[in-house]
C-alpha cells in the first residue's frame, strides 16, 4: 500500500494524540502497548512530515508548542468523528432484536407458522415472542410492540387494526361419533359451549342466529389455546375463531356444523404500540411485515 503524501501514518497520529493528552512519552507508550522509544520515533516522524515542532522537551516534562496544541485539537476531533462513525456503523449492522408481546393462541395458531418468511426477508432481525394475556403497558421497555384481540380501545397505547376475526362454532368429530348431530343452532344449548374469558364470540354468533345465550351453559377458560384443546378433546363446542382454527378444519380435527359466520368490529386483531415512542427500525420492519401478512387472503379450507 502506497504511503499518502498528505496523510500522516495512523500510528504516528495515535502516538501524538496520546502524548498530547497525557503529556508523557512513557504513559503514552503504556497506553498504546508500545515502547517509549517507539513513541518518540512516531512523534519525530510526524514532526518531520509536518515541518514543525509539536512538543517542547524539558528535563523532566514536555509541553505542547502552539502549533502542537492546534494540531492536537484537530486530531482529537478527527478521532472523535471516526469513533462516532464506527459506532453508528456497528449499530446499523448489528443483529437487531424485536420483542413482541403476543396472545399465546395467536402465536401458536397464526404467527409462528409465518415467521420463517419474515426471517428470510430480514435475516438481520431476531424476533423474541413473549406469549401473555395481559395488555402491554410498555413502561418496562421490554416489548417493542404487542398483538391483541378485541375492540382496539385501550388507554395509554396506540392500536392499529390488523384484521377482523370471523366466528362460527367448531366441534370435534368425536362428538359426532357419539351420535350428536346439530340440525339447528338451538340444539347447541344441550352442549357445553367453550369460550375464553370474554364470551363475546358466542354472544354475537348466537344473537345472529336467534338463540338466547342466557340459556346456554358456557364454560369460560383462561386462554383460547385451552378452548381449542378442550374442543379437540370433545369436551364441548367452541366458538371458532376462523383464523385460529383453519388448519384444524383443513385436517379434519375439527368440524364446522353450521355455515353461518359472524363478523364484527368487536372481534379483531390489533397491533399495539407505545403511544409516545417511535418504533425502532427492527420493530418498524416487523410491524410493516405483520400488516402485509394480515392483509393477505387466507388459504381456503379444503
Amino acid at each position: 500500500m502506497r504511503t499518502s503524501t498528505t496523510m500522516p501514518p495512523l500510528q504516528a497520529l495515535r502516538a501524538f494524540e496520546a502524548v498530547g493528552r497525557l503529556l508523557s512519552f512513557r504513559r503514552a507508550g503504556e497506553e498504546l502497548l508500545i515502547t517509549q522509544s517507539a513513541v518518540s520515533h512516531h512523534i519525530k516522524q510526524l514532526e518531520e512530515m509536518l515541518g514543525v515542532r509539536l512538543f517542547i522537551r524539558k528535563a523532566k516534562s514536555i509541553e505542547l508548542t502552539p502549533e502542537g496544541a492546534a494540531y492536537l485539537e484537530r486530531t482529537v476531533e478527527a478521532f472523535r468523528i471516526i469513533a462516532g462513525a464506527t459506532s453508528e456503523m456497528r449499530r446499523q449492522t448489528a443483529r437487531q432484536r424485536v420483542r413482541v408481546s403476543v396472545l399465546p393462541s395467536f402465536a401458536a395458531n397464526w404467527l409462528v407458522s409465518r415467521l420463517a418468511d419474515f426471517m428470510l426477508k430480514h435475516p438481520e432481525i431476531e424476533v423474541e415472542l413473549e406469549p401473555t394475556l395481559r395488555l402491554e403497558d410498555f413502561a418496562s421497555d421490554y416489548a417493542d410492540l404487542a398483538i391483541r384481540f378485541g375492540t382496539g380501545r385501550w388507554e395509554g397505547v396506540r392500536a392499529e387494526w390488523l384484521m377482523n376475526e370471523e366466528m362460527s362454532p367448531v366441534v370435534s368429530p368425536a362428538l359426532y361419533d357419539d351420535g350428536t348431530r346439530f340440525a339447528e343452532p338451538k340444539e347447541l344449548l344441550l352442549q357445553t359451549l367453550l369460550e375464553s374469558w370474554n364470551p363475546v364470540g358466542w354472544e354475537l354468533w348466537l344473537g345472529e342466529v336467534g338463540v338466547d345465550i342466557r340459556r346456554a351453559r358456557v364454560l369460560q377458560l383462561t386462554d383460547y389455546n385451552i378452548v381449542l384443546q378442550a374442543a379437540l378433546n370433545g369436551q364441548g363446542v367452541a366458538i371458532g375463531r376462523m383464523h385460529m382454527v383453519r388448519d384444524h378444519l383443513a385436517a379434519g380435527r375439527l368440524l364446522q356444523p353450521f355455515p353461518q359466520i359472524v363478523r364484527s368490529e368487536k372481534i379483531a386483531y390489533w397491533l399495539v404500540m407505545p403511544q409516545n415512542r417511535r418504533l425502532r427500525p427492527g420493530a418498524e420492519a416487523f410491524a410493516s411485515w405483520l400488516k402485509e401478512e394480515a392483509a393477505s387472503p387466507p388459504s381456503p379450507v379444503c
